[in-house]
């Protein structure tokens, strides 16, 4: 596989059948281990050396991705880790003895043992949750407990809290003392289940993650969902699945794969056991849900039966299905075309662009059928030009970056020429990456760029080109999330000569190997790009963003490239500023952000929560009369007079486009900062069948509409048949 270059943020993905499958590395640890160490040191942007410091850095991080919450070590543990590896760990690494991995993973694994035998004695005991004892929610910062008896006294406090917790549900699915019972037992089941492979996996991770938060080492099948991930599409049944009591319990189906077709399986149901074609089934129970992935998926065309359990049966059944491709739907790319009335009460017309990552199928890119983000969005753009648009809105919100070519590609259908934007690698050589020749400006009416702190990496160089050339107007967040580095994909093979360059089972290295710079000279890196015009969401706050990750490269500048601003398309920033602040100081709406965003803020400060059932039944009777309110002046409130018609890769080219439904459940999952209405459950919203508020989608309408009316440009359209 040729190394590409790829710019995301880490995002926390439940992909159906492809969560990430155990590693079958057949190279020797310490072989990849070598690999890994040469590779950080001599390729990375920085080409730091593994040296003591480092090696001290990296036995923190690796401690910390087991005990992330300093709970099942004490600092007695932490103390003698030090006093053995601090030293030499990083010398381990060159010379290929990866020990320390696995010696360090054993006292873990001892520690969470007699921790669970604690927990089942505590969860013997009654609790009258009367006491005025508070516990610490996030003890990321906070240190290990000193001793055993600090660490039971934290543990004793936590149960009580998990307990209480589970009681507080209205409507739950089984007692409190279940349900925390089998939490803590599938804590045990997933340490006894990890491997060495797993282990080594997580160790070299952390290694890499020593030298910035973006490099990381991937196994065999970590490198084969990250390729799935960034063509959108996999070979399997299309079947979303979690592990619960020892089973693989189906959550969802992906609308036109194989399982959805096949009309057999059922949300709910639990699979048993796997066989591949007419083979003998292989027992799955209690098996880890990576291995049981792993069974189901395979080659396109050929056969899986699998042996289900119903959800509301306990008569199991035999279930048969062809695995075949399965697209990732809500990764792609689609539109709206939104029809308003301006100020005359004129129809006009407002494209939408919704860009959930910087997608390409790398393997077979250049073939006609490969997918690619630009391709999908001149499709979309063609339509709502073919539909008169006035003005465009592409919303990147919690668009976590991607394909760096993809964003290069994607700014030429915005400008006609120039460059998008600087790469600097560790010789500290520049070099500008320029929209490709004979590219066609496509859209050049009114844009606005909607992001967030979740915006980043590819979605900031496109944020960024386009407003260092004045094309579009940034709105959302203060700033967008400020990852500013350039990775590459290096399969480990290549560089251990006993497997030949050919295998692919020691997995790859994900090295940051360049910093990107806007094509004005400043870094994103860890600045993002700042909105030309604020809109407030719940978003907005320091925690979501580069500089909370650990070990964060720095910002700087560089020279400007040579490019020229765009001088026919004026953009009116202060006025347009001044009509935003406007409406948004005056809508409801954004004063329940505002008011959210101000009770975030508090909790994470405060990292608390009471022990006291009174307590808390009173936040959470707080926090109904809240939503109760806040669902009945939304009621007063008028509707917006507008239709809203969908536009996807499937009815690109249809002549009839369909209304869009507000529906709850649907909109609230393409943009998770939409209320609907706040803090309610499926069931309640279903019920109330309350519209889904999303009060930067509807500000980001207005600007564009600002944007159209200062500008002159066409106001009228036809109707939508």
């Amino acid at each position: 596989m040729k190394p590409y270059r790829y710019l995301a943020i880490p995002l926390i993905l439940v992909l159906s059948l492809l969560q990430t499958p155990v590693a079958r590395a057949e190279a020797d640890p310490g072989q990849i281990s070598i690999s890994v160490g040469r590779l950080l040191e001599q390729g990375h942007y920085t080409r730091r050396k593994l040296d003591p410091d480092m090696s001290k850095l990296f036995l923190k991080d690796y401690l910390e991705a087991l005990d992330y919450n300093h709970l099942f070590f004490t600092q007695k543990d932490i103390d003698a880790f030090q006093e053995k590896y601090s030293a030499a760990l990083a010398d381990d690494i060159l010379l290929g003895n990866p020990n320390a991995a696995f010696e360090i993973w054993d006292v873990y694994t001892k520690r969470v043992e007699d921790r669970v035998a604690k927990i089942k004695e505590l969860l013997k005991q009654t609790y009258d949750f009367k006491s005025d004892r508070t516990i610490e929610l996030n003890r990321q910062k906070a240190p290990w407990p000193k001793d055993e008896a600090e660490a039971d006294a934290l543990w004793r406090d936590r149960i009580e809290g998990e307990l209480l917790q589970e009681k507080l549900i209205e409507h739950p699915v089984e007692p409190a003392l279940k349900a925390v019972t089998r939490r803590y037992n599938q804590v045990l089941r997933n340490i006894h289940e990890t491997t060495r492979e797993d282990v080594i996996k997580t160790f070299l991770s952390e290694l890499a993650q020593t030298y910035d938060p973006h490099s990381e080492y991937l196994s065999k099948s970590d490198l084969e969902s990250f390729n799935i991930q960034m063509r959108l599409s996999l070979v399997g049944i299309g079947a979303v699945l979690s592990s619960e009591e020892g089973y693989a319990k189906i959550m969802d189906l992906v609308p036109g794969g194989p399982a959805a077709m096949s009309g057999h399986l059922k949300v709910g149901d639990r699979i048993g056991a796997v066989a591949q074609g007419n083979d003998e089934f292989a027992d799955v129970i209690d098996m880890k849900l990576d291995k049981v992935v792993e069974l189901i998926r395979g080659k396109k065309g050929t056969t899986v039966r699998l042996k289900v359990v119903p959800a509301h049966s306990s008569e199991p059944k035999v279930v048969e299905i062809v695995r075949d491709e399965v697209k990732l739907k809500e990764q792609e790319a689609k539109a709206e075309l939104i029809e308003q009335d301006d100020a005359n009460g004129q129809p006009r017309r407002l494209g939408w662009i919704r860009l959930p990552s910087f997608y390409a199928d790398m393997e077979h890119s250049g073939s006609k059928t490969a997918k690619s983000t630009t391709k999908d969005v001149l499709a979309l753009l063609n339509r709502l030009k073919a539909e008169n648009i006035s003005g465009l809105v592409i919303d990147l919100r919690n668009n976590g970056g991607g394909s760096l070519e993809e964003a290069i590609n994607l700014t030429g259908l915005f400008v006609r020429q120039g460059p998008v934007v600087q790469t600097k690698d560790s010789n500290g050589n520049l070099r500008p990456s320029r929209i490709a020749r004979g590219s066609k400006e496509v859209y050049d009416g009114p844009l606005v760029i909607l992001c967030n702190r979740l915006s980043a990496s590819a979605s900031e160089i496109f944020a960024a080109a386009l407003q260092d050339y004045g094309r579009a107007v940034i709105v959302g967040d203060t700033t967008t999330f400020g990852k500013g580095t350039v990775q590459t994909m290096l399969e480990i093979g290549q560089f251990i000569p006993i497997l030949g360059g050919d295998s692919h089972d020691a997995g790859a290295l994900k090295l940051t190997i360049q910093k990107f710079y806007r094509i004005a000279g400043g870094s994103t890196q860890l600045h993002g790009v700042t909105s030309d015009i604020h809109i407030p969401s719940t978003y907005d706050y320091e925690v979501f963003g580069e500089s909370s990750l650990k070990n964060p490269l720095p910002y700087d500048i560089v020279e400007p490239a040579q490019y020229d601003k765009i001088t026919d398309h004026p953009l009116f920033l202060p006025e347009l500023r001044q009509r935003s602040e406007a409406r948004v100081g005056a809508s409801p709406e954004f004063a329940y952000v505002t008011e959210d965003l101000d009770y975030i803020k508090k909790k994470i400060a405060d990292n608390t929560t009471s022990l006291n059932e009174k307590i808390r039944r009173q936040e959470i009777a707080d926090a109904k009369a809240k939503t109760d309110k806040r669902t009945a002046e939304r009621a007063k409130l008028k509707k917006p007079d507008e239709k809203v018609f969908e536009i996807t890769l499937d009815n690109v080219d249809k002549p009839d486009l369909q209304p869009v439904k507000n529906d709850v459940k649907k909109a609230a999952a393409a943009d998770p900062d939409a209320a609907a209405p706040d803090d309610a459950d499926d069931d309640d919203v279903a019920a109330k069948k309350a519209p889904v508020v999303d009060p930067q989608k509807t500000e980001s309408l207005n600007i564009v509409n600002d944007l159209i009316d200062l500008s002159g440009a066409p106001k009228t359209a036809s109707t939508v048949k």
